[in-house]
C-alpha cells in the first residue's frame, strides 16, 4: 500500500475519474507541514471558531427538536429522489464510470426488501440500510480490540450504527459525528459526561448529536483512533465499499486527513447484514477517493480483509462539483484556506444535479 503524508490534499488535474490502480506518484501533492501561512487569515479562522464554540456550548438549551427533525426529513427525502434519479441515468449510460456501482447497489437494496431482512426507515433504497441484526454486529464491533483501546471513534450518523454510537458513549469514548450531509455544521464531538443518563439515548440520534454535541472547526486538535463507516455492499475479501452515492463519507475522510486526526493506519470498519457481502465490486474501478474498509462486522462474523487498496489521501477537488461546493459551508472554508496559503487556485470537477432543498439553502 501506498504510504503519504497524512496532512496532504490533491490538487491534481487528472481526468475526471482515476481508478485506484492508476494512483501514481503527482507533483501536484502538497504537504501542509510545509505550506506557508497567513497568520491573518488563521486568526480569522479560529475566532469564528471560538464563537461557534460559545454559542453552542449549550445548544440544548431551546433546541427546536421537531424543527430540526422536520427539516433533516424533508431533506433526506429531496436527497434520496435526486439520488434516484441520478442512479438511473447513470445506470442507462454504460460509459459512465459509476453506473456499475447502481447495478451492485440496486441488487442489495431489491434483497433486502424481498427478504425483509430491513427495519425502518423503508424501503432502504438509497438509504445506507438499517438491517436486521444491527445491533447485534454493533456489539461484535465493541468486541475488537480496535474499538476497547480507542479513546475517539469517529461514526457515521446513519441509523444501523446508532447501537455503535451508543456503546462509544457507555465505554466512556468521544464519539465523533458529523452532521448529516454536512448540511449544518461539520463534525460534532459527544462524550458521556455531556450527558445525562436521561438524555443519553437520544444523543445517539442524528439529532441529539446536533443537540448535545461540541461542534468543531478545521482547527481542533483530535486524534480518532477508529473510523466506523456505513455501506450498502461490501467484499469481505478486498475490503472494496459501496456507500449509497452521495460522497458524504469520502468527503468526511478527505478532511481528517487534512486535520491530521486520521491517517494510513487508523482502522476504518464497517458493520453490515450478511447479505450486502458481495464478491463483484471490481477494484480495478475504483475510484481514487473510494474508501475501502479494514474490518466488516455482520451479525455473525468479524472479517479482517487485510485490502490491499490505497486510502485516499484527502479531499481530491477535482472531483467536487462547484453544486456540492456551494452545498457545504466548511468545504468553501477549506478550499479559500488552501487557496490562500498556497497562492493556487484549486481545481473544479463537473457540475452536478443537487437536491432543490440543497440549491435554494446554501449555508
Amino acid at each position: 500500500m501506498m504510504i503519504v503524508n497524512a496532512n496532504v490534499i490533491q490538487i491534481s488535474c487528472l481526468l475526471q475519474f482515476t481508478p485506484k490502480h492508476a494512483l501514481i506518484s503527482n507533483p501536484f501533492l502538497l504537504s501542509f507541514s510545509s505550506l506557508p501561512k497567513n497568520p491573518q487569515f488563521s486568526s480569522k479562522l479560529e475566532t469564528r471558531n471560538s464563537t461557534t464554540k460559545i454559542t453552542n456550548q449549550r445548544n440544548d438549551v431551546g433546541f427546536d427538536t421537531a424543527a430540526y427533525e422536520a427539516d433533516r426529513l424533508t431533506r433526506d427525502a429531496e436527497a434520496r429522489k435526486a439520488m434516484a434519479e441520478t442512479s438511473l441515468k447513470e445506470t442507462q449510460d454504460e460509459s459512465d464510470p459509476k453506473a456499475w456501482k447502481w447495478v451492485i447497489r440496486k441488487r442489495v437494496w431489491d434483497l433486502m426488501e424481498a427478504q425483509n431482512i430491513a427495519q425502518f426507515p423503508r424501503p432502504v433504497h438509497h438509504r445506507i440500510p438499517n438491517f436486521l441484526g444491527a445491533h447485534i454486529a454493533a456489539n461484535k464491533l465493541s468486541e475488537l480490540e480496535e474499538f476497547k483501546v480507542g479513546k475517539c471513534v469517529k461514526v457515521n450518523p446513519d441509523t444501523p450504527q446508532k447501537q455503535v454510537r451508543f456503546l462509544t458513549l457507555t465505554a466512556g469514548k468521544k464519539l465523533l459525528t458529523p452532521q448529516p450531509r454536512l448540511r449544518t455544521g461539520f463534525f460534532s464531538i459527544v462524550e458521556s459526561q455531556m450527558l445525562s443518563p436521561s438524555t443519553l439515548k437520544e444523543a445517539c440520534t442524528s439529532v441529539g448529536v446536533a443537540k448535545y454535541g461540541r461542534p468543531i472547526g478545521l482547527d481542533e486538535k483530535i486524534k480518532v483512533d477508529l473510523i466506523v463507516i456505513g455501506s450498502v455492499a461490501v467484499d469481505p475479501k478486498t475490503g472494496a465499499r459501496l456507500g449509497k452515492g452521495e460522497g458524504f463519507a469520502e468527503l468526511e475522510y478527505g478532511m481528517l486527513r487534512y486535520m491530521g486526526a486520521i491517517d494510513d493506519s487508523t482502522p476504518i470498519v464497517t458493520s453490515v447484514h450478511d447479505e450486502q457481502l458481495v464478491d463483484d465490486i471490481p477494484v480495478e474501478k475504483l475510484l481514487i477517493h473510494d474508501v475501502p474498509v479494514d474490518i466488516v462486522c455482520t451479525p455473525t462474523q468479524i472479517i479482517y480483509t487485510n485490502t490491499p487498496i490505497p486510502k485516499p489521501q484527502g479531499i481530491y477537488w477535482d472531483k467536487l462539483s462547484p453544486e456540492k461546493l456551494g452545498q457545504i459551508k466548511i468545504l468553501r472554508e477549506l478550499k479559500s484556506r488552501i487557496e490562500q496559503e498556497t497562492g493556487q487556485k484549486l481545481p473544479c470537477g463537473p457540475s452536478e444535479k443537487l437536491p432543490p432543498t440543497a440549491q435554494r439553502r446554501r449555508r
